[in-house]
């Protein structure tokens, strides 16, 4: 068995909500509400869901850009909660992050080396500056020119390539990316898309790939995470997944997919209702106030990320009726 190089377990991100003049806490936003799951070297883990879900916390939250509420977050083996100094600044090295908007990410005052090279200030990085900036911006596909521009200078692909370049100069292990195609046009997606496979056989990089498009996903991703309402209810490979679904919640997104194939047709399943409040979620089992096979247990009982029933063990869903 390999050594995942990101652990983690029971992670809870909770946000307070406020109100009245002493802004008193009357209730929390359970974003990320215990979430188990184990990162390996060289894999692309795609974390999928429909807004407001939670993935873009977690993503936030493994990459170090927020802290957990609860929960154990360890990289490497060691436990980031307990890196102080030298060994968090190495970790912040390690662990880089790709923004969905590549405008607002990107501050307009600084010129496209000084932003790509703040990481390697900040990091105290030794060697020719310039020749790291012109390195990872000609590997990212732009014009050495580029960095003497500015952001507004260009499209809103080139600005993801920056973004990109701005996490890979560091050259870290671990690169979180939430949603980075899906302010591009569909025309741009691709390019972005096969840019991220190349750079990460070529740095040999570790991704955690967060998004909504499950196209997208099962193009770029060994294995998929399908998160509701702050849980995780399935885990299993991308063949896994799309071939034999098993929560009723994944059935119904791969329902929802664009058929590429002119004639073919696909069973629509269309879940009634709204998603409920992660204020206040429903008792039991999240998705159950939507999902067509709901039954009493589903209230009583929450139901635990376990292997489903069949011969793939490591193909896991949370469901009484896998």
């Amino acid at each position: 068995m390999r050594e995942p190089l990101l652990r983690v377990r029971n992670v809870v991100k909770h946000f307070p909500v406020r109100r009245g003049l002493l802004q008193r806490v009357v209730g929390q936003v359970r974003a990320v509400d215990g979430v188990s799951v184990d990162v390996f070297p060289g894999e692309t883990l795609g974390v999928v869901g429909e807004s407001g879900c939670g993935k873009s916390t977690l993503g936030r939250v493994l990459a170090g850009l927020l802290a957990v509420t609860s929960g154990e977050l360890s990289f490497e083996g060691k436990s980031v909660a307990s890196q102080r100094g030298a060994e968090r600044k190495r970790l912040r090295r390690d662990m880089q992050f790709i923004f969905q908007d590549p405008t607002g990410s990107l501050d307009p005052r600084m010129t496209v080396r000084d932003i790509i090279a703040e990481g390697l200030d900040a990091q105290a990085v030794g060697g020719d500056r310039n020749r790291l900036v012109n390195d990872i911006i000609d590997r990212v596909g732009l014009r050495h020119d580029a960095a003497s521009r500015y952001p507004h200078e260009f499209s809103g692909g080139q600005r993801q390539r920056i973004g990109i370049a701005r996490a890979l100069v560091l050259r870290p292990k671990l690169v979180v990316a939430d949603e980075p195609v899906s302010a591009l046009d569909v025309s741009i997606q691709s390019q972005v898309l096969n840019l991220l496979v190349e750079l990460k056989r070529e740095f040999r990089l570790t991704y955690v790939f967060v998004a909504h498009n499950l196209a997208v996903v099962s193009y770029i991703s060994d294995r998929i995470a399908v998160m509701y309402l702050g849980k995780l209810v399935e885990l299993g490979t991308t063949a896994q997944l799309y071939r034999n679904p098993r929560h009723p919640y994944t059935r119904a997104l791969l329902s929802a997919m664009p058929e590429p194939i002119p004639g073919n047709k696909r069973d629509r399943i269309v879940l009634r209702g709204d998603v409920p409040s992660p204020i206040d979620p429903p008792s039991g089992c999240r998705f159950r106030t939507r999902c067509p096979v709901a039954k009493d247990i589903c209230a009583a009982r929450e139901p635990l990320l376990e292997s489903a029933p069949g011969p793939l063990p490591e193909h896991l869903v949370a469901c009484h009726f896998a």
